[in-house]
Formats: C-alpha cells, sequence, structure tokens
C-alpha cells in the first residue's frame, strides 16, 4: 500500500431534545450548544431531535463562520429533526423515510408524527468522496415490554440497506445518531454486520468520557434514574460509525463524551451526551488480491449474518401476528358499530309505521348514540387502514429478509469446508446448523 493523502476530521453527533414547551430550557440549551460549536470547529456536525426549524436557522447564522454548508431534513408532521452542518461543500442530500415508526394514536410518545428517517450527504474531503448519514431510530421506552421492537428492528434493515445502495460510490462512509439501541440488541447486529460498519467506541485509541461509553446517564439533570430501569448507571443508545474502502482506510484515534452538564453552566446540552470522534482517513493504493488476510473467514462471517437475519426475520413476524391481531380487533368493533347503528335507525323508524296516537321521540339521546356510532366507525375504519399499511410494509421487509437469507445460504454453500474429502460439511463453529438449513 501506498499513502498518498491523510486528514484528519473531527464528528459531532448530538441528540438535542429540542422539543419546545416540553424540552426543559429549550432556547438556553441550543445557546450552549451554538457556542460550544463555534468554539469546537468539528468537521462535521450531526444533530437529532431539531424539531423546529427556527432552531436550525438559529444555529446556521451562529455558525455561518465555522461551518458554511448545512442541511435540514423534514420529513412528517413536525418534521425528521435532523440537521446536518459541515465546514466542506455538500454536494448532495437525500431523505428515506422510514415504512415503521409507531403508532398515530400513542400521541404521548410522538414518534409516529416525527417521521423517523435517515438524511444523507454526499461531502468531498481532500479528494474523498465521504457520504454521511444522520439517522434516529423510534425510542424503545420500555425494556421489559417492548412494543415497538419490530419497528425498530425493520428500521434498522432499512438503514442498512439505504447506506449500502447510496455508498457504493463512496471511499468513506459516516453514519451518527440516536439509534435508540444498545450495541448487543438485533437491530445494531444486523446493522453492524450487513454494512461492516465500525463502532467508533470500540475502535479508538483513546477514549474520554462516560464509563462504557454511555450516552445516557443517571447523573444528567433531564433524566429520571426511573427511565433507565435496570440500567442503574446509564445506557448507550447514540453512535458514530464508520467504514472505509478499497481506496481509503479510516481509524478513530480519539474519542469522547459529555459528562453531564457542562462545565461553567448549569446545565447539560441535552438529556443525552454529546458525541465526539476525532477520524483519520488515508487514500491508498489499492493492495493486490490476496494479499490483504482477515482473522474470520468469509464462511463464518456469513453464518453469523444468516443467524442474525433469521432472527430479525422470526422478530417481524412476531409483529405480524400483532398486526394482524390488531387489525381483526379494528374490524370488529367497526362491525359492532356498524350493527348498533342499523338497530338505531330500526328503532327510529318504529314510531314511523307505529299506528294512534303519536309517540315521544327521544331525540337527544338519539342524536348521542348516532354520533357514538359514527365515531367508532370512523375510528375503526382508520385503525384498519394503519393496520393494513403496517401489515404491508412488515410483510415486505420479512420477504426482502427471506430473499437475503436464501441468498446467503447460497453463497454459504459454495465455501469449502476445511474436512477431509470423505468428512461430511458442517456448519462453521459456534453456528447453529438450523440456520444453514435451505429455506422452507
Amino acid at each position: 500500500m501506498a499513502n498518498a493523502d491523510c486528514v484528519s476530521v473531527r464528528v459531532f453527533s448530538l441528540n438535542c431534545w429540542g422539543i419546545h414547551y416540553l424540552s426543559k430550557h429549550c432556547s438556553q440549551r441550543y445557546q450552549m450548544i451554538g457556542e460550544m460549536l463555534c468554539k469546537e470547529q468539528h468537521d462535521i456536525v450531526l444533530l437529532q431531535e431539531v424539531w423546529s426549524e427556527k432552531d436550525f436557522l438559529y444555529l446556521k447564522v451562529k455558525l455561518a463562520s465555522t461551518h458554511p454548508h448545512s442541511h435540514y431534513f423534514k420529513s412528517g408532521v413536525i418534521g425528521s429533526g435532523l440537521a446536518i452542518f459541515a465546514k466542506h461543500r455538500i454536494h448532495d442530500t437525500f431523505l428515506y423515510r422510514y415504512s415503521l415508526n409507531g403508532y398515530p394514536y400513542m400521541a404521548h410518545h410522538g414518534d409516529w408524527f416525527g417521521g423517523k428517517a435517515v438524511g444523507m450527504a454526499i461531502l468531498n474531503i481532500a479528494g474523498l468522496t465521504v457520504n454521511v448519514y444522520v439517522t434516529h431510530l423510534h425510542a424503545e421506552y420500555s425494556r421489559e415490554k417492548d412494543s415497538y421492537l419490530s419497528h425498530r428492528v425493520v428500521q434498522a434493515w432499512e438503514l442498512q440497506q439505504f447506506i449500502r445502495h447510496t455508498s457504493t460510490g463512496a471511499d468513506v462512509v459516516i453514519v451518527g445518531g440516536d439509534l435508540n439501541m444498545h450495541p448487543q440488541d438485533l437491530g445494531c447486529r444486523l446493522l453492524m454486520s450487513y454494512t461492516g460498519l465500525k463502532d467508533s467506541y470500540i475502535e479508538t485509541a483513546k477514549f474520554d468520557g462516560c464509563e462504557n461509553g454511555m450516552t445516557l446517564i443517571a447523573d444528567n439533570l433531564f433524566i429520571s434514574k426511573n427511565e433507565l430501569i435496570p440500567f442503574e448507571k446509564g445506557i448507550r443508545i447514540d453512535y458514530i460509525l464508520f467504514k472505509g474502502s478499497s481506496t481509503a482506510k479510516i481509524y478513530c484515534d480519539f474519542m469522547s463524551t459529555t459528562k453531564g452538564s457542562v462545565p461553567g453552566h448549569p446545565l447539560p446540552y441535552s438529556d443525552h451526551e454529546a458525541l465526539t470522534a476525532e477520524l483519520r482517513l488515508e487514500s491508498h493504493i489499492p493492495a493486490q488480491a490476496g494479499s490483504d488476510k482477515t482473522h474470520d473467514t468469509p464462511a463464518e462471517k456469513l453464518a453469523e449474518l444468516v443467524d442474525t437475519l433469521t432472527e430479525a426475520r422470526t422478530e417481524v413476524k412476531v409483529g405480524l401476528h400483532c398486526a394482524e391481531r390488531m387489525r381483526y380487533t379494528a374490524a370488529r368493533t367497526g362491525v359492532m358499530g356498524l350493527a348498533l347503528l342499523v338497530l338505531e335507525l330500526a328503532i327510529a323508524a318504529v314510531p314511523c309505521f307505529a299506528l294512534g296516537a303519536e309517540q315521544p321521540f327521544p331525540r337527544i339521546s338519539f342524536y348521542l348514540l348516532a354520533a357514538l356510532c359514527f365515531a367508532i366507525l370512523l375510528t375503526t375504519f382508520l385503525l384498519y387502514i394503519f393496520y393494513t399499511m403496517e401489515l404491508k410494509s412488515l410483510q415486505g421487509a420479512e420477504d426482502q429478509m427471506r430473499l437475503a437469507v436464501g441468498s446467503l445460504q447460497e453463497k454459504l454453500r459454495g465455501f469449502p469446508v476445511a474436512q477431509p474429502n470423505d468428512a461430511p460439511q458442517r456448519s462453521p463453529e459456534g453456528q447453529q446448523p438450523s440456520a444453514l438449513d435451505p429455506e422452507e
């Protein structure tokens, strides 16, 4: 390998918790964030939960001299909350909105209204094409009873697809954001194994920050300890990921996180801790094929990926059954509302055909009951449509995963097995044989 160039790139990522009237000290914290970014002068700034475009415009003016290039990704009812600021020119951008993102009737969670998505920006740094991605996945809310697990797995699946298909011509890939997943969670394993992305916290040569790289910590002023149960000290759900290519190598020389309240201020920047990664990019002439050895054989990597993908399919199927049950419940409730409306109309028609003296008619009760029937019909109709859309998205993701598993299994069978010629073929050590069986 012949080195041609080496450049340092500082990447910053923060979930700003910028929900006006709900987030505490929002305006004051944005001022602190703007001042810090001006001082630190990172090359790339990736922000999440910038829910108000006014806050983005404030930061854009504030950072005009240090980060002249910026983009705000708009999506959903109140926006995706994603924003990027950069020292280097942004040549192109694109936004992909996740097909699943919670439920509209869970208004107190609010994820559905946010239009969760992944934003991409293409930069040119020292002659290298750098694809930068910023994203924010659906929150967990409850570790023990996670109603959104299947949605988050599908989001992770769509995220890795989007990164793979849009980064084929890139020399370097950088991903930052709030994934709302622990490092060993299914969605994280799916994303990392499929894309080959590396975690800055694991790869860094030097680290300074919270214990175990945690980004939601009990010492943060805005965090309630009940939110962290059963993890008393905190959790790590925010990441800066990266990947090189045959034309460029990338290393993480240093990584840091904030530690609660900012020195000299009574407040932290957000309820999340901020991440900074100092990456080193080295462009080079590709080595000859076969000269680079990896620690893991391709067969072992493929087998591990098959198992991860099979586990993801199982979780998506669980979500499918749940969505089918909810759609059936909505349809059954709608039929009951329709039957009640028909019965009410029949009762109202009785006086019209009654003989003899005129009978008093309870108009108020009739109108109230009719309004209730129409409300039930409208609500169940909308829910039926929503659950049908959810089913389509889950079925589409499961079909894609099934095809991917079949393709990976076919590739895996093509690898020679390091065994005597007369020995039967066995799956790689440590892998479950069932993951390599043909698809039914």
